[in-house]
């Protein structure tokens, strides 16, 4: 398969397949990384589609950044990202993973999507910061006194992240989607994801005894068979 790296601005990115004028613009997860795409690309590319894949702020080429990986860092980038991409491709499709979904539907509701799959998406980041709160046993009060707090599971709570989530609830989201959601995602509950794919009219799908994160090989043979049937 076709593959080129390129930078937009300061954005390491990778473009997958041959040249093409529709294109999914691929944005991973925490701990993710652009090539993680590659899969994704074989199996779009038969259907007639190029890949372009993005670090992330904090991931893959760009690891060694410090206190980056927030919405209002990732946002602007990504909309630089679909700036690029609207140069080169005639029609533009969106497939996301985990946070990355969030940060994109911030970013690129305004868009103009073909088609978007989201893979065990956060939809409800205020609520999820709201259950890491209760899962560490921190009060509001206490977190806008400390601003932040590390908890016993690895997450910094802040109190700047958590009022962003709040004054930047997603609100429209007007594209054909398909929602992959694990029956066993321990970061968006099942009635989180039910109700947006109502209101914004999704299609949702769930894997019985799946995970947050798709990585054994039973998840990622279910993941490539819903992303070949919803392509």
């Amino acid at each position: 398969m076709d593959k080129q790296y390129i930078k937009i601005g300061h954005i390491p990115a990778v473009i997958y397949g041959e040249k093409s004028e529709k294109a999914y613009i691929f944005v991973h997860g925490k701990c993710g990384r652009k090539e993680e795409a590659e899969s994704f690309a074989e199996t779009v590319s038969a259907f007639g589609y190029q890949v372009i894949s993005i670090d992330l702020p904090e991931h893959g080429e760009r690891k060694g950044e410090k206190d980056a990986f927030y919405p209002w860092v990732a946002v602007p980038e990504l909309k630089a990202v679909a700036e690029y991409a609207k140069e080169k491709w005639k029609l533009l499709s969106l497939r996301a993973t985990s946070i990355g979904v969030w940060f994109s539907m911030l970013a690129l509701q305004n868009e103009a999507f073909e088609k978007c799959l989201f893979v065990s998406p956060i939809l409800d980041m205020e609520r999820l910061i709201e259950n890491m709160m209760l899962w560490a046993g921190v009060s509001e009060e206490e977190l806008e006194q400390k601003g932040e707090i590390e908890t016993a599971f690895g997450e910094t709570l802040s109190w700047k992240y958590y009022q962003f989530a709040k004054e930047n609830r997603i609100q429209r989201w007007s594209f054909p989607t398909e929602i992959l959601y694990a029956e066993n995602d321990n970061l968006t509950e099942f009635d989180v994801a039910k109700s947006f794919s109502e209101k914004f009219g999704c299609r949702l799908t769930v894997m019985e005894n799946g995970e947050h994160w798709f990585h054994t090989d039973e998840q990622l043979a279910f993941l490539k068979a819903w992303e070949q049937n919803s392509i």
